[in-house]
């Protein structure tokens, strides 16, 4: 190896990526073995979805950022296609000893490929999830992720075992907890300090947040119109607080319901948050309505009721440890499951390694596993080979 500290790329591209890399970044600096080199695919961008968090998680400045999304709508082939190309650009200028991605987005996706293409280590964080549903795009970058990653890091047991049914070697494989945890742990007294309910006028526990953004939810109209169904009924018993995704706020206009929504007078359809007020407003919410995989974690370590709207999760554990339920889009299965969450206790259990040191753990393996490769293996000598197509 040519330099004393092992150089990695971590890869952050849209909002849930940065609360993940966050405390990779802060523990490979603590730990001096390794050069974190910081790239954002942009994939994510503008104050609400991206420069927020940055300042929330006291992220640094990327060392690279790669051309911004113009706000264009794009198909999954052209997003994942021109990351590729940025991202290759990327590589061959910082020469990484190893790659490393997190989660499930087309950032992942795309960057896994320009790694395993130029034979450079990938490490995926956070794989081995699976929800089982193909007809998730979300669903096919882990499995394709999974498939060409070297070192995989695993947020719970159902990881590990979908990854051994796969066929991935277990030498590979690590549990080593859940690095949103991590986020959420250094930085919820911060977040205790937000005025955001005063803000917006809301009273502990006297509230719900809903957040949306799936197609599968919110680019079907009869889908979207069954889910307000509910809303409506809810909103009528419980004020509902939504930090509206850009993706909702644009199916809602295009499909006409916006009209709907604006009539339900205990609604409040606000922009996204940062990191900080929207951890708060979770927090201190009698129950959170969602379709995000995130959430379903960052509620069970809350402690505050969860209701997924969806007929599935790639995040079992948070349905075995009681905080997190599946109650899919029938209007009439959320509400009843609404009544049920607000009259019951607030969870309390946590799955194992969610204790906020996951990332030591992982810089832990990092060190010893890339620092015993052989150097013709690693992306300082990979990346020096063109990719050609023959």
């Amino acid at each position: 190896m040519s330099r004393n500290r092992i150089r990695i790329l971590n890869v952050a591209g849209a909002r849930p990526n940065f609360m993940k890399v966050a405390p990779v970044i802060a523990a490979s600096r603590r730990a001096g073995t390794i050069e974190p080199v910081l790239v954002h695919t942009g994939q994510h961008h503008g104050e609400a979805m991206s420069d927020a968090f940055f300042r929330d998680l006291g992220l640094p400045e990327p060392d690279t950022r790669l051309p911004a999304a113009d706000g264009t709508p794009r198909s999954h082939a052209v997003q994942t296609a021109e990351i590729m190309v940025e991202f290759e650009r990327a590589v061959r200028e910082h020469r990484p000893d190893a790659v490393l991605v997190v989660g499930d987005v087309d950032s992942t996706l795309a960057c896994s490929l320009v790694a395993a293409k130029l034979r450079i280590p990938l490490v995926h964080v956070e794989a081995g999830l699976r929800s089982g549903d193909r007809t998730m795009p979300e669903e096919i970058n882990r499995v394709v992720t999974d498939a060409v990653s070297d070192l995989l890091f695993c947020t719970e047991q159902a990881a590990v075992e979908n990854l051994a049914r796969e066929g991935i070697d277990a030498g590979r494989i690590f549990l080593v907890g859940n690095v949103m945890v991590d986020t959420l742990l250094d930085h919820r007294e911060r977040a205790g300090a937000s005025r955001v309910l005063e803000t917006l006028g809301l009273e502990p526990r006297a509230y719900a947040v809903l957040t949306l953004h799936r197609p599968s939810n919110v680019d079907d109209r009869p889908v979207l119109a069954g889910i307000l169904d509910a809303l409506e009924r809810i909103q009528a018993e419980l004020p509902v607080v939504a930090p509206l995704h850009p993706r909702l706020r644009t199916a809602l206009a295009r499909s006409g319901l916006d009209r709907r929504l604006a009539s339900m007078d205990s609604l409040m359809p606000i922009y996204p948050l940062g990191y900080l007020d929207f951890l708060k407003l979770m927090s201190d919410a009698r129950v959170v309505l969602t379709d995000s995989g995130g959430i379903q974690e960052e509620t069970t370590i809350l402690g505050v009721p969860c209701l997924t709207l969806r007929e599935n999760t790639e995040r079992p554990v948070t349905i075995e440890v009681g905080t997190n339920r599946l109650v899919g889009t029938d209007a009439s299965h959320v509400v009843a499951a609404f009544h049920k969450a607000v009259s019951g206790q607030r969870p309390s259990r946590t799955p194992p390694f969610w204790d906020g040191r996951s990332a030591d753990r992982i810089v832990a393996v990092l060190t010893e596993r890339l620092q015993t490769m052989k150097p013709r293996q690693l992306g300082v000598c990979a990346a020096e080979n063109d990719a050609t197509i023959g």
